[in-house]
């Protein structure tokens, strides 16, 4: 695979100075851009769910595919459930190429240059989502290994918990807009950037 060119090059390490809020204390939000990843599409025929299935979950590392919803994590692996026929494939970018699938079993597609996954943590991270999600993301109605297929600003998007943080799957042609819609509302709560996040990780995945 030729290596990914991130669309949020030009917005890569705002640091401190994306802080400026004049907030006391720190930061409630931090937002990074994660790269170095493989994305692979399982899509499937009704009549060959179990098969494609257990095709994913091989490859992923898994005992079996999750169920709709969820994420199974493998050795180095995420399997995600993102619709009731589809499963994600998310390793890392040097990973060995998924084979292709025979296509009355249905289709194995590259998705790694369609996607820019950007991380959310922090205390406040979950108020910041809410402002563009419609979806309850408490711990307890969503809660860590859950995925969801939701709309940010019109923009169909996938979103996943793992440990303190919120993934976010964007469209890398609306990427850059979401990320300055985040950016500029996270303010009011305090924000951290690019490599000045990884100082507000609060038990999401490194």
């Amino acid at each position: 695979m030729a290596d990914q060119v991130t669309a949020l090059r030009a917005y890569h390490d705002l640091g401190e100075e994306a802080a400026g809020s004049g907030r006391p204390g720190p930061a409630g939000v931090s937002l990074r851009e994660v790269s170095g990843f493989s994305l692979t599409q399982f899509a499937c025929w009704p009549d060959t769910l179990i098969e494609v299935g257990a095709m994913a979950a091989r490859a992923a590392g898994c005992d079996a595919a999750p169920g709709p919803g969820q994420v199974a994590t493998g050795a180095r692996e995420r399997l995600l459930r993102v619709e009731p026929l589809k499963w994600w494939l998310i390793r890392e970018a040097d990973s060995a190429p998924i084979a292709d699938m025979p296509a009355e079993l249905g289709a194995a597609l590259e998705l790694s240059s369609a996607r820019t996954w950007v991380r959310v943590e922090g205390p406040e991270a979950s108020r910041l989502l809410n402002h563009f999600l419609p979806l309850d993301l408490r711990p307890d109605a969503f809660p860590r290994d859950r995925v969801a297929s939701t709309a940010f600003h019109h923009v169909g998007i996938t979103l996943w918990r793992s440990g303190g943080a919120f993934e976010l799957a964007l469209p890398r042609s609306f990427a850059a807009s979401l990320w300055k819609l985040l950016v500029d509302s996270a303010r009011q709560y305090g924000l951290v950037t690019g490599e000045a996040a990884y100082a507000l990780a609060d038990g999401g995945e490194k």
